[in-house]
């Protein structure tokens, strides 16, 4: 029994050992991919970096696409430069660029590659290819630098940059290395996953002096990068690049929708760069040089520029209250009784007001919308009605983000009770009434709404009552393929289909005989639309902004638009004339009103640099004496201080347009 179990035992510890000779032999012998790390002296692991993915118009015309480039990279240990001088003349860099390089390098990692000169061309690449055998520690790396061959929509399509020290340090997976581009704003950062690709990995064999002897095991442990996908968008490279010719020397923006889809056929922001001049060598160059222009090109006004929308959201005011029951088409409203001035002579029915723009009109539509259920300047009255006015409002996407498909959408601002409550505290008690409140009825006040949530509002109209989300994409991969799940999904006003109709014909007749530029009514166009005059208090109503919003053709439309333009005036002229042009093109594929298109892109308004802000020097603050008090700052002094301002807009008021 005994010598049975030492024969048990002792066969056991011969299958352990038997076990790890097998495993040691596999691993020394069979198995490469340990040789791998302990080669590193001879064996170089190359990152091959993917081509990014290309991106098209909604017609398959190439926007975006890459070029062929090499960056160098360092490696500070394995550095031996035996002449500097010489190798600072080759590389095109003085002593003083070179020492800040290494510098930099070295803080990152003595002992890892990082980026020593970028975007180095075929040519530049060429003529030093030979030489760097001589120096050790630099190493290219094939790479691609993204050109745009239709120069516009830069604001939209963003740019490729190195990435930041912040960003590399915030990656929830870690995919990025110092010295990696990323798409940064627009549309390369809000597809970056999908453009990027997937890199790659090869192990090179060199020898001692870093030469390159070939593929390590014939390629057998390389993994292939993967390019990125290309992006379609639904814009329309041909009328974008019209849209831009038509606000030279302006300042704002023009945004087109399709309402049928949502997607984004014209998105125009003025000024506006080139966006090659951020796919250089000379980046940081040419962004310091935009930063610094005092008109704010890199803003993307369609998405984050805000403004008070003027006559345009008294379309929102006609379809709430005809839901609500307050306002029929056939209600009628003269002068008398409203605080506000109007240039028409007064008297009109719902169609004749949005024709005609009439402020005493919409004053009263407002009043009565809010005090429907209670008694006229009294607090509780005014806040009943304030709270079912916004919650009619947001229902058409104004205060909230839309969703579009670009980082840094604003929300814009749709005033809430709680807003007026801390603004006029007063002991403890809000004091606020109809009187304090009555210039939303025009679009004043403290209403903030972008361009692309005006023409957001057009394609509501447009389809009498529901929306997509605005986006720019149009496929990804494939034309009409991997578009997300909430780009097809339609939200809902809670309109009824029949109190659209009376807006709608009022919006003809303003483009055909109402506040519209008689020149903007095209031929063939039939556009349907509503201008808007948007007080500028910083430049006084001479240079009031001038603002559109409209849909073609009235019937079955195919393009919704919305058109601001700064320091223009009247809205009538400038943006309605813009707005017009840019439907033609898209419906027609031509110009044919070549006389107003001539005339507007000959207009300039942009304002003189004496008009504006002037940037902040910093002054070092005076200290006080050790006997000086200071007052203490109540916490809602702030609010306090909204009061001159919301009574200067109301006093402003009696001068708005439409």
């Amino acid at each position: 029994m005994l010598e049975n179990r030492k024969f048990i035992i002792i066969g056991v510890f011969c299958l352990v050992g038997l076990l790890y000779a097998a495993r040691l032999f596999y691993l020394q012998i069979l198995d490469d991919s340990y040789s791998l790390e302990s080669s590193s002296n001879s064996i170089k692991r190359v990152i091959e970096v993917p081509y990014r993915g290309q991106i098209y118009d909604r017609s398959g015309k190439l926007m975006v696409y890459n070029t062929p480039v090499y960056d160098l990279y360092v490696t500070p240990k394995r550095v031996k430069i035996p002449d500097t001088l010489a190798f600072c003349r080759m590389m095109d860099l003085s002593l003083s660029e070179f020492d800040s390089i290494m510098s930099i390098a070295k803080a990152y990692s003595p002992v890892k590659p990082s980026v020593f000169l970028r975007q180095l061309s075929k040519e530049d690449y060429a003529r030093i290819q030979d030489a760097l055998v001589d120096y050790r520690g630099f190493e290219p790396v094939m790479s691609s630098m993204r050109t745009y061959p239709s120069h516009t929509m830069a604001n939209a399509l963003g740019y490729v940059s190195e990435i930041s020290k912040k960003k590399l340090e915030n990656q929830e997976t870690p995919y990025y290395r110092q010295g990696d581009y990323i798409g940064h704003n627009g549309l390369e950062e809000a597809y970056e996953v999908e453009l990027r690709g997937r890199r790659g990995i090869k192990y090179m064999m060199q020898n001692v002096r870093g030469v390159d002897k070939g593929s390590f095991k014939n390629g057998e442990f390389d993994t292939a990068a993967v390019a990125g996908k290309n992006l379609y968008t639904s814009i329309d490279v041909d009328v974008q690049r019209y849209a831009d010719s038509l606000m030279q020397n302006k300042v704002g923006a023009i945004i087109a929708i399709d309402p049928g889809t949502g997607e984004i056929l014209t998105s125009v922001s003025a000024p506006t760069y080139d966006p090659n001049l951020l796919s250089s060598r000379l980046f940081s160059k040419n962004y310091r040089k935009l930063i610094a222009n005092p008109y704010k090109p890199l803003i993307n006004r369609p998405i984050m520029a805000s403004y008070r929308p003027g006559s345009t959201f008294k379309l929102i005011q006609a379809l709430i209250a005809q839901q609500q029951g307050t306002l029929f088409s056939n209600t009628y409203y003269g002068h008398a009784g409203s605080p506000m001035r109007c240039h028409c002579r007064g008297g009109n029915n719902l169609r004749g007001a949005v024709q005609n723009s009439c402020n005493p009109y919409f004053y009263q539509v407002f009043r009565k919308y809010i005090y429907h259920n209670g008694n006229p300047n009294t607090f509780r009255a005014s806040a009943i009605g304030l709270q079912e006015w916004h919650d009619h409002v947001i229902k058409f996407g104004i205060g909230e983000k839309l969703g579009v498909d670009l980082p840094s959408e604003l929300r814009g601002n749709l005033p809430t009770v709680g807003f007026y409550d801390r603004a006029y505290m007063h002991h403890g008690e809000s004091r606020w009434k109809f009187s304090n409140i009555y210039s939303l009825s025009i679009g004043e006040g403290e209403l903030l709404i972008s361009p692309l949530k005006l023409a957001n509002l057009a394609a509501i109209i447009a389809n009498r009552g529901w929306y997509i989300a605005p986006h720019y994409v149009k496929g990804i991969g494939k034309l009409g393929e991997g578009i997300p799940e909430k780009y097809r999904e339609k939200h809902y006003t809670d309109i009824d289909p029949q109190y659209y109709i009376p807006v709608i014909e009022g919006m003809r007749m303003a483009v055909a005989a109402g506040t519209v530029k008689k020149e903007a009514d095209i031929s063939g166009i039939e556009l349907c639309g509503k201008t808007g005059t948007s007080q500028n208090a910083r430049f006084g109503h001479d240079h009031d902004h001038s603002i559109f919003i409209g849909f073609a053709p009235m019937n079955n439309p195919k393009i919704a638009i919305a058109v601001f333009v700064e320091n223009a005036g009247w809205g009538g002229v400038a943006a309605a004339s813009a707005a017009a042009l840019v439907a033609e093109r898209y419906l027609k594929r031509k110009t044919e009103a070549t006389k107003l298109s001539e005339w507007l892109m000959k207009q300039n308004y942009m304002p003189p640099l004496s008009m504006l802000p002037q940037p902040r020097v910093a002054v070092p603050a005076a200290k006080k004496p050790a006997d000086t008090t200071t007052k203490k700052v109540l916490p809602n002094d702030s609010l306090r201080r909204l009061r001159p301002m919301l009574t200067l807009a109301r006093k402003e008021i009696a001068g708005s347009g439409q």
